[in-house]
């Protein structure tokens, strides 16, 4: 059996990963779709700007034609440049081998996620619009594990 870090860890094997702040400097001269594979209560807290969100529960449909989930503007966009974040960067990996599988051919995952983007004070906006403090955005993205979701080893 395998656990959900080595999953990661294979996976981080076949993608391509780019960190905060060059896809801070990037979206200066380009405009790469951004895919936000959180949960839609984690993208209304707040997310990058722009960004569309597809929870990592319905991609392989919201990728595809002929389905409820279909996202057409990401269905046509194999050939296109897509960044695909989370909160950590693992959802997003995993994501990526998918869509590299399913035939997107320039598909990056945002290393370290959002908690990253964040600790490098990129902004984020709210559901609203409203940009999001930094200081709220790391408290958010701080673990809070209760007791009964810790492993025996902790």
């Amino acid at each position: 059996m395998k656990t959900f870090t080595q999953l990661v860890d294979e996976c981080l094997q076949h993608i391509q990963e780019i960190f905060p702040w060059d896809l801070a400097e990037k979206l200066e001269h380009d405009k790469p779709m951004i895919i936000d594979v959180r949960e839609p209560y984690e993208f209304e807290a707040m997310k990058i700007e722009g960004s569309i969100n597809v929870p990592r529960g319905i991609l392989e449909s919201a990728v595809e034609f002929d389905y409820e989930e279909t996202i057409p503007e990401l269905a046509h966009a194999r050939d296109k440049e897509v960044i695909v974040v989370c909160r950590s960067g693992r959802r997003s990996a995993l994501a990526c081998l998918v869509m590299q599988e399913m035939g997107f051919g320039n598909v990056i995952s945002l290393k370290t996620g959002l908690r990253g983007w964040n600790e490098f004070e990129q902004p984020m906006i709210d559901k609203d619009g409203n940009e999001v403090d930094v200081d709220d955005a790391d408290e958010y993205f701080t673990a809070k594990l209760k007791p009964e979701q810790l492993s025996s080893n902790q």
